[in-house]
This record gives structure tokens, C-alpha cells and sequence, in this order.
């Protein structure tokens, strides 16, 4: 028996490919997480020259200087791509929590991603960091993938030469044309990688997913613009896209993939291998606490000791995927407890550790940390004894929350809090719940730490004498204190260069120690601040170090003076500690110290006359509008084609089935939000009979998420017979059997979290037949003699409707295949009624380890 079928799930999966989230007729996935719409965001359109920036009212003031930055940003990128286009959207966030209910990118988004690019319309989604220098540099950086992705829509091939080339050299590219070669951050792995002699070559950023491609892949661009001028790394990507990246850089540069490895990693040597002469290694910098010692990019982030100085909280990964909190003992690292994490505590779901660390209660007794639950940060307080979790504190109005510090009489939590998109410095009362603001400005102030007294607030601020917001240009972040009673603010400038970051008071309130990357190296300082005298603490050949420039790496405790501080080490971050008596550090001269240029910069340096990346970098003025033609109207949802699926064609000619057609195509449909989806697919296999077609609806803008569907499905299949007639002649029948699957259908879903949710569906069904039958007569030679087709009588048809409430749980985190550590669940009701009445029970519960 020969058998041919088209099957559902061929037009689903067409769909499926262009939307990720358009719910099914009968139901929603049946496991999954959820992208849960916490808030309505009215959005606006502001138009510039070259963009329609998507915002909502809170973001108003931030929005104009993003299309401020965005039209320099297009005039940079213009000139280094030597293209030009109409016009592109921004869909701007005012924080990272509402940047994560975005149906642009139909993905799950978390913490760590600052920005999209997607690429049907080719739209940046983007949240508000509350640092206008951050804020400038992910656009810049998303702006890079919008050029990328429209010089290879232009080109033979389209995206999809695009796609075919390496991560490192896409994001590098953006990164490097974005942050320029002076960037501590990035020299700090390169320096860590030359220092144990780690190097990766252009094959193994292409094939070991352990080398970082934005950092690795930023150098190596840095070093092509720096021996060839920055207009080749262009070149390079533009032949690339045509030819492949390894005949592409071939062709440009003039040598191979191995023989620019060769030289990029001999030039890395030379220019950091002497600068790191005289300072400590990472396994030096102190006592041990907590290590990387099982595997390369291990990360122990943003310690927190406790007043008394014994206990230190930390977020780290010690299973395969999330990041939790646990606390560990501060002498030895021992590990006593896991705190908290988005799996065993269903309420959140998830606890930010990248730009944040938590805060210890004066009596040692409680930790507050961060989580994000509903759409919003908020501040959750356990006993660290039981490891409750005994409040959760929301602050209205305040979508992200980061750094916080708890007061030395524990009756108030300072923190910076974003609204709007800007961070400023706020308090809360623990009992009361009151709120007051503490700075309101364009400024971003973060980090927050107490004095011993609390009377004043340590923090950092862009509050330097280079931020302009008429230029737009903006300083490193300095030292700022603010009097906790009046408001008045004093900033500090201990540096002429470089970020002043993580400031903590000594026990005696006299000084504060602080990051700075000042001569390229990111270690620790102390600032008398009475005087103003400097003492340099560390002296490490990486860095003090966060997951980004910004992240919190170092703690005191104010009672003992004990320090703990993360080191990057072997692409991780590891903890260590130095006792009071060794903080005082060796003093340096005021507003300097021995500045080694090189430290920070990625070689081998500018070529001169050839530098365009570095010289635009430093002319903030070309390509600055004023913005005062931009004009802001209401946002209106209308539906244009996003995508069209790879159509395909065939024709078949005589054979068992006869003359047929086979082949389909699929549409996708949204608006600019991608709030709304219609997805349409048809799909032939045989004659008219044998078209299938599927129309679905899906509309995502709310916390209710509902879709609807019809869809005419044909199943076909066949078989072959043979008998003999009553006169000696042969009758071959092929019997062609179809059925016939048309449905239509509602569905919707409530989720409650990112993890759990509820569902309904229902949908009316009509299942039909259709039995045909071709005979041919043959005589007893083997000659035809006769043909017939016919159709013979079929089952009638059936008809049912049925309903469906589910309620679905999923936390499991997968591997290459399969789930394998959280916990998925399904209990689910499905009554059917009509030809066919019967009810369905299903539980379905998982657990993996």
C-alpha cells in the first residue's frame, strides 16, 4: 500500500516560523513560558529625520535627547557604511522591566539583554538604562545592526548572507563602532586572556562559545581599523556578505583568517604583557573567599558582606543556567545557604544581579535584595536565619529599582530608582512605606551607600564637568555625596579620567573607597575626604570588575572594615578580601597617578588620517540636531506584511495520484508593535481538492491574551487493489481516500507570571470524507482496455464542538533537547459534545533534574 498525506502540522509550522507567539485554534502551547503584558502603554510616535521613535508619555524628556542622539548616531554610521536610508523605527522602554513585556521580539528577554535589533522590519527595541552615556552607547550599538542589516537587504542574497556570518563579527562590529578601541572594560579580558596566554584565533571565536564575541570580536575589529583604517572594517563586512568572511577578509586585508589571528594575538602581547609588569595577578589580590576554580567564566557577582563582617551574600550560578543568592562565610567562602532564586520562589520571576547588589540590616539579620515581579522591581526582605522572605516592598511609580543600602538605624532604604528613564536617588521607609525623592534631575545616580552617622549618601553620578546636555556629551561617572537632611550635593572628582564607581564608606566615615579605571586598569581607591588624598589600594593586571563597567564589585563592612571585592580571573569573577589593617592603601598624588594610556586601549592604536571611529567619537557636534523639528502624533495600530515564507512549487505528472500541483506559501501580518498578528498559510498537495489553508489571529496587547483561527485542512491517502473480472480481465483500483478537517476556533490565556498561567479555548469541528476510486481494465496481454473513475459513498460527516481550561506551570530550563532542571506541569479539562461526546482529563506533571 502506498500512502500520501499532507499533515497539519506542515501550515503550522509555516506560521510558527514567522510567529513565535500566535496562539493555536485549540489552545496555547502546551508548555512554555509566558510574555506577560503587566501594563497598557499608550504609545507615541516622534518623528525625526530618519526615525519614528515609538514612546509613551513617561519617557517624553528622554525620548527628544534619544532622537537627538539617534541622528548622530545616523550621521556617524552613514558616513562609515557609505549608505544611507528612509527611515527605521525605535521602540524605546522607559526601564528594563517593561522593556521585557515587548511583543516585538516574541523571545523571552532578561536582565542581560540591553537592546534588539529584529530583523522583519528591521526595528530597535531598546529600554532606558537612567544613564545618558549608556543610553547612548546601546543605541549607537543597535543603530550599527540596522546599517548591517540594511547594506545586506540591498545586496545579492539579503539576510541571508547576513546570517550566515560569525556572531563576533556582527557584534564586535557594533560594539566597536559604538565604544571605539578606548575601553577598559574590554582590554581588562583581553589583558586576562594575554596574561595566561589564552588567546583566542578567529576559529575559535567562530566554534568555542567560552570567548566572549562582543568583547573578543570588538578587539580584533580594533585592531583591522587599526592597521588597515576603520573604512576596512566596512570593506570587510561588505565582501563578507557576498563571499564569506574568510575570502572576505582575504580579499581586503590581503592575508588569511590564521594569519591575522597570528598578528592580532602577537599585537595584544606586546602592548599589554609589559604594562602588566609589578602588578598583582588575580589569584593574589587578596585572601580567597570565593573562587573560580571548576570551570572557565565561573561568576561569584556583586558581594555583599554583612556589618559585622562574617557573612557575605553573593548571586552566582552553581547549577547549569540561573543566576541565585546564597551566602557564604567571609573568611573561608564557605557556602551556607542558597537565599533565593527564580525557580524556588515562584512569586518572582527574576532576581536582577547584573547592575544590582543587596543590603544587610545593621543587626546582621536580614538581607534585601532585588526581584522583579508584575512588570516592576521590587524590594524583597528575608530573615537570612530561615531564609523567609518577610516583605515585599513596592515603590509606585518606580518601574526599576538597583542598588540599594540599608541605613545604619534600619529604618530606611536608600536605592536609585528609574522613572521615566532617568535614575535618581530615592528613600523609603521601611515601616511607614513613605517614599521621598532625594534628586530630580537629568542626572543618573546610582549606588547609594550610607555613612556610618547616616546623615549623608555616597553615590555615583554623571554629575562631571563634561556632561552637557545642550551637546550631548557626558561625563564618566564621578564620586558624589548628598546630605541626607538638606539635599545639598558635593561631587568629587579624584580623577581627571575614568569612571569613579561602588563608593563605600570606611568605618570611620573619614574616607571613601571607590573603583576607577582612571589609568586603564580598574582597581581600588581611597579618597580621604576631608583632604582629598589618595591612596591606591589594589594594583591588579585585570581589574575589579562587574559583568558591565558599571556593575557593583566591591563592599566594606562598617563595623570590622573588612573588604571583599570581585576580580575578573579566567573569564569569571572571583571574591576576595582584605582585612582593615591592609585598606589603607599606598598614597598617590591628588587628581592623577601613573596614567599608562595603553592599559585601556585596544591595540595597536590609531592609524592617523584613517581614524574614523575615534574621531567622530570625539566630536560630539556633527550629525547633533536640536530636535526642534521633531513633531510628536498619537500611535495608531494598523497592519502591514512583516514576512512572507519561502514559497515553494511543484508539479506532478501521471503516476498512481494522476496530475496534481504541491507547494504553498505563508504571510505574516503585524502591526508596528507586533501587538497584533494575522498569520495566513496555504498549502496545496494533488488537485483542488487536496488545498489546505489557515487563517490565524492573535492579539497580544493585554494581560488577556486571545487568538482565533480557521482552517481547512485535507488529509490524503491511498492504496492500490487488483481483481480479476468475471471474463478473464484485470481491473488495478486506486483507491483515493480524503478527509477533511475544518475548524474554527477562539482561544485565550491569562498569565500570572512568567511562569505560570491559565488558559481557555474552544472550538467548532467538522471532520468530512470523501472516497474516489480509478479502475483500469486490462485485458490478458496487459493492455488497458478501459478507465473509469468513480466516487464511491462515504461516511457522513461529524460534528462537535468542544471547550478546553487549563491551568499550565513551566520553569524548566533546557539543554541541547531537553528540560533538564526546573519543573513543567498541565492539568487540563476538555469537554467535547456533538456526534462525538466525551470529556478529557489530563494531569501532566514533570520534574526535572
Amino acid at each position: 500500500m502506498t500512502r500520501s498525506t499532507l499533515r497539519p502540522a506542515m501550515l503550522l509550522a509555516l506560521l510558527g516560523a514567522l510567529s513565535v507567539g500566535l496562539p493555536e485554534s485549540g489552545g496555547a502551547q502546551y508548555f512554555g513560558r509566558n510574555k506577560v503584558q503587566y501594563e497598557h502603554f499608550d504609545f507615541r510616535i516622534m518623528r525625526t529625520s530618519h526615525f519614528d521613535l515609538y514612546f509613551y508619555p513617561a519617557e517624553s524628556l528622554v525620548v527628544h535627547d534619544a532622537g537627538r542622539l539617534a541622528e548622530r548616531w545616523y550621521a556617524r554610521h552613514s558616513d562609515s557604511f557609505r549608505h544611507t536610508f528612509d527611515r527605521k523605527s525605535v521602540v524605546f522602554y522607559a526601564d528594563q522591566p517593561d522593556f521585557q513585556q515587548t511583543n516585538v521580539v516574541g523571545e523571552e528577554l532578561s536582565e542581560g539583554t540591553g537592546g534588539v535589533t529584529e530583523g522583519l522590519r528591521t526595528r530597535v527595541v531598546m529600554p532606558f538604562t537612567g544613564i545618558y552615556a549608556d543610553n547612548d552607547h546601546v543605541l549607537g550599538h543597535e543603530l550599527v545592526h540596522v546599517f548591517q542589516y540594511s547594506v545586506a537587504e540591498a545586496g545579492p542574497g539579503g539576510l541571508q548572507r547576513l546570517n550566515s556570518l560569525p556572531l563576533w563579527l556582527i557584534e564586535g562590529m557594533a560594539e566597536y563602532f559604538s565604544l571605539g578601541r578606548d575601553n577598559p572594560l574590554t582590554a581588562m579580558w583581553l589583558r586576562d586572556a594575554a596574561e595566561r596566554e589564552k588567546l583566542p584565533t578567529i576559529h575559535q571565536l567562530n566554534t568555542d562559545s567560552r570567548f566572549f564575541p562582543y568583547r573578543y570580536g570588538q578587539a580584533l575589529w580594533a585592531y583591522v581599523g587599526g592597521r588597515w583604517g576603520d573604512r576596512a572594517v566596512v570593506d570587510v563586512y561588505r565582501t563578507s556578505l557576498r563571499v564569506g568572511f574568510e575570502d572576505g577578509i582575504r580579499r581586503v586585508l590581503g592575508i588569511s583568517t590564521d594569519s591575522l589571528s597570528k598578528d592580532w594575538i602577537a599585537s595584544t602581547r606586546r602592548a599589554y604583557l609589559p604594562v602588566l609588569e609589578g602588578r598583582t595577578r588575580p589569584n593574589q589580590a587578596g585572601d580567597p573567599v570565593l573562587q573560580v576554580n571548576r570551570k572557565s567564566g565561573e561568576m561569584n557577582l556583586a558581594p555583599t558582606v554583612s556589618p559585622d563582617g562574617k557573612l557575605v551574600a553573593f548571586f552566582a550560578r552553581r547549577g547549569l543556567f540561573e543566576i541565585e543568592l546564597f551566602v557564604a562565610d567571609a573568611q573561608t567562602g564557605r557556602l551556607i545557604k542558597k537565599l533565593a532564586g527564580p525557580t524556588s520562589n515562584s512569586h518572582f520571576d527574576a532576581i536582577t544581579f547584573i547592575s544590582s547588589s543587596g543590603a544587610w540590616s545593621p543587626d546582621n539579620q536580614k538581607f534585601a535584595f532585588i526581584a522583579q515581579a508584575e512588570g516592576n522591581h521590587e524590594i524583597a526582605i528575608l530573615d537570612v536565619g530561615s531564609g523567609n522572605i518577610e516583605r515585599r516592598v513596592r515603590v509606585p511609580g518606580i518601574g526599576a529599582i538597583s542598588n540599594i543600602a540599608w541605613s545604619p538605624d534600619g529604618q530606611t532604604i536608600a536605592f536609585s530608582g528609574q522613572q521615566g528613564g532617568i535614575a535618581d536617588l530615592y528613600l523609603i521607609n521601611i515601616a511607614a512605606g513613605t517614599v521621598r525623592q532625594l534628586t530630580n534631575d537629568r542626572y543618573g545616580d546610582i549606588q547609594p551607600t550610607w555613612s556610618p552617622d547616616g546623615k549623608t549618601i555616597a553615590f555615583s553620578s554623571d554629575r562631571g564637568p563634561s556632561t552637557n546636555f545642550e551637546t550631548m556629551t557626558f561625563s564618566d561617572l564621578q564620586l558624589a555625596t548628598i546630605d541626607v537632611a538638606s539635599g545639598q550635593i558635593r561631587v568629587y572628582s579624584p580623577f581627571a579620567h575614568g569612571k569613579h564607581l561602588n563608593p563605600q564608606y570606611s568605618p570611620d566615615g573619614r574616607s571613601l573607597f571607590f573603583i576607577s579605571d582612571q589609568d586603564g586598569f580598574c582597581d581600588i581607591y581611597r579618597l580621604e575626604l576631608a583632604s582629598g588624598a589618595l591612596s591606591r589600594v589594589t594594583r591588579l593586571s585585570t581589574g575589579v570588575s562587574g559583568i558591565t563597567a558599571t556593575s557593583p564589585a566591591l563592599t566594606v563592612a562598617p563595623s570590622s572594615g573588612r573588604m571583599l571585592f570581585s576580580v575578573f580571573e579566567d573569564q569569571g569573577y572571583a571574591v576576595y578580601a582584605l582585612d582593615a589593617s591592609r585598606t589603607r592603601g599606598e598614597p598617590m598624588a591628588s587628581g592623577g597617578g601613573s596614567s599608562v594610556a595603553s592599559a585601556g586601549v585596544l591595540p595597536p592604536g590609531d592609524t592617523p588620517g584613517r581614524a574614523t571611529v575615534t574621531n567622530y567619537l570625539r566630536d560630539p557636534l556633527t550629525g547633533l540636531v536640536t530636535g526642534v523639528d521633531f513633531n510628536t502624533a498619537p500611535y495608531h495600530s494598523t497592519f502591514a506584511l512583516d514576512a512572507v515564507g519561502q514559497p515553494s512549487l511543484g508539479v506532478s505528472a501521471g503516476g498512481p495520484f494522476g496530475t496534481g500541483v504541491a507547494g504553498g506559501v505563508s504571510f505574516l501580518f503585524g502591526d508596528q508593535l507586533s501587538d497584533r498578528q494575522i498569520g495566513l498559510a496555504v498549502q496545496a498537495n494533488g488537485t483542488v481538492q487536496d488545498i489546505g489553508g489557515q487563517l490565524q489571529y492573535a492579539n497580544l496587547k493585554n494581560r488577556w491574551n486571545w487568538g482565533a483561527s480557521v482552517e481547512h485542512i485535507p488529509y490524503q491517502y491511498g492504496y492500490y487493489g487488483a481483481t480479476k473480472t468475471a471474463n478473464g480481465l484485470y481491473s488495478q483500483d486506486i483507491i483515493l481516500q480524503r478527509i477533511f478537517l475544518d475548524q474554527a476556533g477562539v482561544t485565550t490565556a491569562y498569565p500570572f507570571s512568567s511562569t505560570r498561567r491559565l488558559e481557555f479555548g474552544t472550538n467548532a469541528t467538522r471532520v468530512g470524507y470523501s472516497t474516489q476510486v480509478q479502475s483500469i481494465i486490462f485485458d490478458s496481454f496487459g493492455n488497458p482496455v478501459n478507465q473509469t473513475v468513480e466516487s464511491r459513498p462515504s461516511p457522513p460527516p461529524v460534528y462537535y464542538a468542544s471547550g478546553s481550561m487549563a491551568y499550565v506551570g513551566d520553569n524548566s530550563y533546557s539543554a541541547f533537547t531537553n528540560p533538564i532542571q526546573g519543573e513543567r506541569f498541565r492539568f487540563e479539562v476538555s469537554p467535547t459534545a456533538g456526534t462525538l461526546t466525551y470529556t478529557t482529563l489530563l494531569a501532566d506533571y514533570r520534574k526535572y533534574f
